[in-house]
């Protein structure tokens, strides 16, 4: 199992800044993936950002350059620094890693971050 805590979220103004950060704790080391997806009201979870454990980055079309994803191995963490942040931004944001317990793929969410941009 693996446990997955959140923080970050909040309040910013449209062009505004957060940084969300996701500490894993528990079977840390099958994880191979680490990322962020985030649901707004009324839609589907949909794929922010995530990185691998060899550091290749994926982004959701609609960053558009305004994110970025990190990871710390040694601190088993994942931040997404998000700029230029857009009314549409505002969601509940997930952090996620995936990868193989005892020959088994698996997937872990945390319980959530609000990120409301408002002005």
């Amino acid at each position: 199992q693996v446990q997955l805590v959140e923080s970050g979220g909040g309040l910013v103004q449209p062009g505004g800044s957060l940084r969300l950060s996701c500490a894993a704790s528990g079977s840390i080391n099958s994880i191979r993936t680490m990322g962020w997806y985030r649901q707004a009201s009324g839609n589907q979870r949909e794929l922010v950002a995530e990185i691998t454990s060899g550091g290749t980055r994926n982004y959701a079309d609609f960053v558009e350059g305004r994110f970025a994803i990190s990871r710390d191995n040694a601190k088993n963490t994942v931040t997404l620094q998000m700029n230029s942040l857009k009314v549409e931004d505002t969601a509940v944001y997930y952090c996620n890693v995936r990868g193989w317990w005892s020959g088994v793929y698996r997937s872990f969410w945390g319980r959530g971050t609000q990120v409301t941009v408002s002005s």
